[in-house]
């Protein structure tokens, strides 16, 4: 899968709005690219991505960046093991977001241990501010490959695109998951073992 097709699979997958949601892409050591606001993700093409350094300079004066670009790049800052932030709206996981100390399990099914941990929770700020850049690198700074955003939506990180979008489809589905759980059927958590187990995979 290529990063035009992950783009438009974030829409597709019905994981956001045609227009919410953003990324970014750490390119070296001190530039990222990052998408525009307000436009189809399934259809922008790379002449309509712009090019910034780590520190907030827009290379690409003729393009309007995301109102998220200064979240993406204290992340960026915060985490230099990543490479990659994915913003969007799933329903299932924005509905944990606005569900106070309710938490999406992370321990119904193996590989949603491994490739999320445990959720983090980024207390509410409003959207496009430097607040909510400093709420949600604070909230990622200890290693958590997703974060949940107050009233507002979810995010995740990864090596590449591919691995931070593969997390955004996990965590929907462990969200919706555990929304059904609670509902319909007795559910088998993982073990405290089988939790230390799988985390232990992480230091091999």
């Amino acid at each position: 899968m290529d990063d035009q097709s992950t783009r438009g699979d974030i829409s597709a997958y019905g994981l956001t709005t045609c227009s919410g949601g953003n990324i970014s892409l750490r390119v070296g050591e001190s530039h990222v690219l990052i998408t525009p606001s307000a436009l189809d993700k399934g259809l922008i093409n790379f002449r309509q991505i712009a090019l910034m350094t780590l520190d907030g300079e827009n290379l690409s004066s003729a393009l309007k960046p995301s109102i998220e670009t200064d979240m993406h790049l204290k992340i960026l800052r915060a985490r230099p093991d990543i490479k990659c932030v994915v913003h969007a709206h799933p329903k299932y996981a924005s509905l944990y977001t606005a569900a106070g100390s309710s938490r999406i399990n992370t321990d119904l099914l193996a590989e949603a241990r491994f490739l999320l941990k445990e959720p983090a929770f980024a207390s509410y700020a409003l959207m496009g501010t430097e607040a909510l850049g400093d709420t949600v690198s604070t909230s990622l700074s200890k290693g958590a490959n997703a974060v949940l955003l107050e009233n507002h939506g979810v995010l995740t990180v990864g090596q590449t695109l591919l691995q931070a979008f593969d997390r955004m489809e996990v965590l929907e589905a462990a969200a919706e998951m555990s929304i059904h759980s609670m509902n319909t059927i007795k559910v088998n958590h993982l073990s405290h073992e089988q939790l230390k187990e799988i985390d232990s995979l992480h230091q091999k």
